[in-house]
């Protein structure tokens, strides 16, 4: 597959031409990468209004997912999701004397989605599952979806997931779909963790199962540079959603995109076009494999998608943060570690030297050789907040940081979380409960920020 992208970037620093414009480094190393980091020079396209190099480049990657339209993003899936939302508020407009809009969504929502809300004065109404294991996962069921629906005196803008979420719980979206066209409505998934499941023997991506937008975060799970994203489009909202999209990811987006971060997408246009599909299935069995090993070797792994490795810490006894500190000592690095879980992502980029160390690791864990009593069941508190202000009203309103238990009763100004997982505890404008306070210390968390009136 043609890279647009990188040949022009190679072109024009072949050229040796006097670079009297931006970046001030003008090519000169200093890290390594200053070569090819330019701006958009004539012949260099125009991110979100492309007619060249980068609109070629998109359609080749929208060719590749099957999508009605991709768009690329240089600041990651939070720039996507903003986008998706003011997609969604465009295109409705204002019908039914409704003066503000709002989402069904799961409760476990990225901050960036709640800052969309309070950009683009949004409601959310959540959709709490029947059952809630962590703050990082709420996977709802059709039922679930459909009584919500149900519920509605006025029709939402539409549902949002998130599908992925951090622990690698996936939701049923061909279920959750066929209940969103049954009753007219989008469904919108945050796949920052999924762009590779498109590339799968059996596709499991968003796009696949029916979504009419998505996310995905390249970084996370392809071989980008952080912070590269794609907004896809189905090709069945295409023509509802697309003419609102440019604008959408202008009004979020940088006008200095980064064009390292684009080259790093142009070109893993060709690598998923090629040998991707073979390694990715090469690395599904191998990780599976390594499930299985763990625990043979009585270690605690939770089901999750494919290229995740989820360890259950807690059932062994140990808290994560623990069990990650141990891990650096074989030199591994995890993804997240809380109280309960350590989560492992895995690709196809991992040499033979990253399973060795964690097979060393597997066999010398004290999570086998010194193993405890596992954890009380606690259920995790179901987060039955009440929203007594306006996303946004609460979000811009004056506001003073207190110690948690000092701020029950209050309202919360800003979705204070720790990230990874940057799901909030409490979304703004939600008055603050003694349950949410417990949370918030569970997660590390000692200080909120609440209104002042």
């Amino acid at each position: 597959m043609e890279t647009p992208v990188v040949r022009f970037v190679k072109e024009y620093n072949n050229s040796r031409k006097t670079r009297f414009h931006m970046p001030g480094h003008k090519g000169h190393v200093f890290f390594g990468c200053e070569p090819y980091d330019i701006t958009e020079i004539p012949g260099a396209d125009v991110l979100h209004h492309g007619n060249g190099i980068l609109a070629e480049s998109q359609k080749n990657a929208s060719a590749l997912f099957g999508s009605g339209a991709t768009h690329y993003s240089t600041e990651g899936s939070s720039h996507c999701i903003k986008a998706m939302l003011a997609i969604l508020k465009m295109e409705r407009g204002k019908e039914d004397g409704q003066d503000k809009p709002f989402l069904l969504a799961a409760r476990n929502v990225h901050r960036s989605m709640v800052d969309a809300c309070a950009l683009l004065d949004l409601g959310i109404r959540f959709v709490m599952p029947e059952r809630q294991e962590s703050l990082c996962s709420a996977v709802i069921s059709r039922e679930q979806l459909e009584e919500a629906v149900a519920g509605c005196e006025k029709k939402p803008l539409g549902v949002y997931v998130t599908s992925p979420d951090y622990l690698g719980q996936m939701s049923d979206l061909a279920s959750l779909s066929a209940v969103c066209k049954k009753h007219g409505l989008p469904l919108l998934v945050d796949n920052a963790h999924g762009a590779y499941l498109h590339f799968l023997k059996t596709p499991l991506h968003p796009l696949d199962l029916g979504a009419a937008m998505c996310c995905d975060s390249a970084h996370k799970t392809l071989p980008a540079l952080t912070g590269a994203a794609y907004l896809h489009i189905h090709r069945e909202y295409a023509g509802r959603f697309e003419p609102y999209a440019a604008q959408a990811l202008a009004i979020f987006g940088s006008t200095s995109p980064s064009y390292l971060l684009l080259q790093s997408l142009d070109l893993c246009n060709r690598y998923l076009s090629g040998e991707y599909p073979d390694r990715l299935e090469g690395l599904v069995v191998k990780v599976e494999a390594v499930k299985e090993e763990l625990v043979s070797q009585g270690i605690c792994v939770k089901p999750s998608e494919p290229l995740k490795i989820v360890l259950d810490t807690a059932q062994n006894g140990y808290r994560g943060e623990e069990i990650a500190e141990e891990m650096r000592s074989f030199a591994i690095e995890c993804e997240y570690a809380d109280w309960q879980n350590v989560v492992l992502m895995a690709a196809p980029e991992n040499t033979e030297t990253d399973w060795e160390r964690l097979s060393q690791w597997s066999a010398e864990t004290k999570l086998v050789k010194e193993k405890k009593e596992a954890f009380p069941h606690k259920p995790f508190p179901a987060v039955k907040a009440e929203q007594v202000m306006g996303i946004r009203e609460a979000a811009f309103s004056r506001h003073e940081v207190l110690p948690v238990y000092d701020a029950v009763g209050r309202v919360c100004a800003a979705e204070t979380v720790s990230c990874p997982p940057a799901v909030p505890i409490a979304v703004c404008g939600e008055l603050i409960t003694r349950e949410m306070a417990e949370l918030f210390l569970q997660y590390g968390i000692e200080e909120v920020s609440v209104c002042i009136f």
